[in-house]
């Protein structure tokens, strides 16, 4: 399905199917064939064509390289922060013009209510997964160096990933549940002494883990309540502005023309 936003058209056209009775829109944030790099991604195009089409939570997996020695190839981690080390991206819907200043608040920028539905999933079905995480996210395409790696370790941060930023917090902008599913592709060069990362070797891990990603995604999307948590569903009306005016002054950056009832959960493709 073609999506028509006001930030131009999305990675690809949507797929909209079911998964255990659930509906369900698949948009491939690199294209149909992989050809956007991470900072060319049209971020708010994504998202904004899925609040379009009536989507109230998005699973977004992506792959990731551990700083943490630990942490396995084909683990994953449901992420419970992030640090943004992007530049550049176009990463508000808030983004001027005749409305007040916004500013909404990314304290806690994943949805908790799904990320726990993903986590006991995983268990259930004997899934190496772990409960929380930091990624960094870096701009990509190229990998980090030696002294960047370091740093990222020595700060305490858990995976680094190029994607995760600002796709998450556009869907929290836009009052959607959002949830990140990291698999460990590789470990980022320095970590347990672990040579630099290649191409080749994230693509062949992913490919060895891809059918433990499917089963995930079909066991928890049935799993899914009709609507999310208020926390995520309402962020946007916690925010603050630089006028007095009250919430009903204020105008939304979206539409208001789908039915929840009918809306379909999305998950996103690297």
């Amino acid at each position: 399905m073609e999506v028509e936003t006001p930030y131009g058209k999305p990675s690809a056209p949507v797929t909209i199917g079911e998964v255990g009775g659930v509906r369900v829109a698949f948009l491939p944030r690199h294209g149909r064939r992989h050809t956007l790099p991470p900072h060319r991604i049209p971020y708010r195009a994504n998202v904004w064509a899925m609040r379009e089409l009536g989507v109230r939570r998005i699973i977004g997996p992506t792959a990731v390289g551990a700083l943490r020695a630990e942490l396995e190839l084909g683990e994953f981690v449901v992420c419970d922060q992030f640090v943004d080390r992007t530049r550049g991206r176009a990463d508000t819907f808030y983004d001027g013009g005749d409305g007040p200043v916004t500013h909404v608040s990314a304290a806690d920028p994943y949805c908790p209510e799904l990320r726990t539905l993903i986590v006991e999933t995983a268990r259930g079905l004997g899934v190496r997964i772990r409960d929380g995480g930091t990624v960094v996210v870096i701009q990509g395409p190229r990998f980090s160096t030696r002294a960047e790696s370091a740093w990222f370790q020595q700060a305490g941060w858990d995976v680094v990933n190029m994607t995760a930023y600002p796709e998450g917090y556009l869907a929290r902008e836009l009052e959607l549940c959002y949830a990140n599913i990291s698999m460990v592709t590789d470990h980022d060069v320095g970590v347990g002494g672990h040579e630099p990362v290649s191409n080749e070797v994230v693509m062949a891990v992913f490919r060895e883990n891809l059918a433990r990603l499917r089963d995930l995604l079909v066991a928890v999307l049935p799993r899914i309540p009709p609507q999310p948590s208020r926390a995520f569903s309402q962020a946007a009306r916690k925010r603050e502005a630089t006028s007095a005016q009250s919430w009903s002054a204020f105008a939304t950056p979206w539409s208001w023309k789908t039915s929840f009832r009918t809306a379909p959960t999305m998950q996103f493709s690297w």
